[in-house]
């Protein structure tokens, strides 16, 4: 009789699957992932469906425009080409976005993007990389791969240029990850380690064939892959438990350029639901949060600013201050006085 096999199993199983892209395997993931004729079963209790309207984006990039009813939208120096969108160009100082108009709702997910990163600067003459966003806020430029800075939410960065001149261990281009309630600042100049969950070296950059990150987000569990080497296999880079999600935020891809550039190309991205058991106690476990956060990570807490006080307010806490400065300095008088009596009383 056949082992039956627990939610584990089939996950580890559909794992394998997934890291076999080739022969007739992929074309087993073409039928389940790519369809997009609604929930495809795969194993006990999973089941994938293909978003292709709302949150997902391939050629001829329909609905990718800067106009409030495009699905998509562009920002900065970002433009679209026929088989490509290019975030920004082979030239210094630019900056563009990609950003997706409609919130995520989906309590566990992942995000296949296809990009290409190329250009004309030789070993270390180029930069700066690119990065793929699920935040609370959209279109809002900053220096942080051409996104703001203090995000909320999650960021994952292939960089392409080492800032840290001492740093000897890490090899460029390095892909990284990141979860921010809005309280931290990327590090520039140590590229990010002070704030990173973890990563790994990604040689990326001027490849012939096409390359691919991958970003799951399943039961609190963040694990981004990639396909860069042409053998059609996904590779582990980072996997973190405990990561805490908010519902409704945003997906974007981002890319900044300075003294150093690289053209920063983003062929697709497509976004799948996963749909997986959970037992009573993780359903308890995984509610949902209105903030990120990282099991065993401490992240510094936001402090809301004070509102400021109104007209009415400030004058009675000036009323009462005065009306107290005058009751001490009369109750001190008082006390002087009979102070002074009592004095002259032991004179006399």
């Amino acid at each position: 009789m056949a082992a039956t096999l627990g939610p584990l199993g089939w996950w580890r199983q559909w794992r394998r699957c997934l890291s076999a892209r080739d022969g007739s395997r992929i074309l087993l993931l073409l039928l389940l992932l790519g369809s997009g004729q609604g929930p495809q079963q795969v194993g006990a209790g999973q089941t994938f469906e293909y978003l292709k309207r709302e949150h997902s984006l391939s050629k001829p990039y329909q609905g990718v425009g800067t106009g409030s009813s495009s699905l998509w939208n562009l920002m900065g120096n970002a433009m679209v080409m026929t088989q490509y969108i290019r975030l920004t160009p082979d030239m210094q100082s630019k900056q563009g976005a990609l950003w997706n108009r409609v919130p995520c709702f989906l309590r566990d997910w992942e995000l296949q993007v296809h990009f290409k990163i190329h250009g004309q600067g030789k070993k270390n003459l180029h930069g700066d990389g690119l990065a793929i966003w699920y935040t609370k806020d959209r279109m809002q430029p900053g220096p942080v791969f051409g996104n703001m800075d203090k995000f909320v939410g999650l960021g994952v960065f292939v960089d392409t240029y080492p800032n840290e001149e001492k740093q000897q261990e890490r090899v460029f281009p390095y892909i990284s990850a990141m979860v921010n309630n809005g309280s931290l600042s990327y590090d520039h100049e140590r590229d990010g380690r002070p704030t990173e969950l973890g990563g790994c070296t990604a040689i990326v950059r001027n490849l012939h064939y096409d390359t691919f990150l991958v970003i799951r987000y399943v039961k609190r569990h963040l694990t981004i892959m990639m396909d860069i080497d042409g053998k059609h296999e996904w590779r582990d880079c980072i996997e973190v438990p405990g990561v805490r999600l908010p519902r409704g935020y945003y997906f974007g891809t981002s890319s900044i350029t300075g003294d150093l550039s690289d053209n920063h190309d983003v062929i697709s991205l497509k976004l799948f639901e996963l749909t997986v058991e959970r037992t009573p106690e993780e359903e308890k476990l995984h509610r949902d949060v209105f903030l990120p956060s990282v099991d065993n990570m401490k992240l510094p807490e936001m402090t809301a600013p004070l509102p400021p006080l109104s007209g009415l307010a400030l004058f009675l806490i000036v009323f009462f201050s005065l009306v107290f400065s005058v009751f001490a300095i009369v109750i001190g008088i008082i006390l002087y006085n009979k102070w002074q009596e009592q004095s002259r009383k032991r004179f006399y």
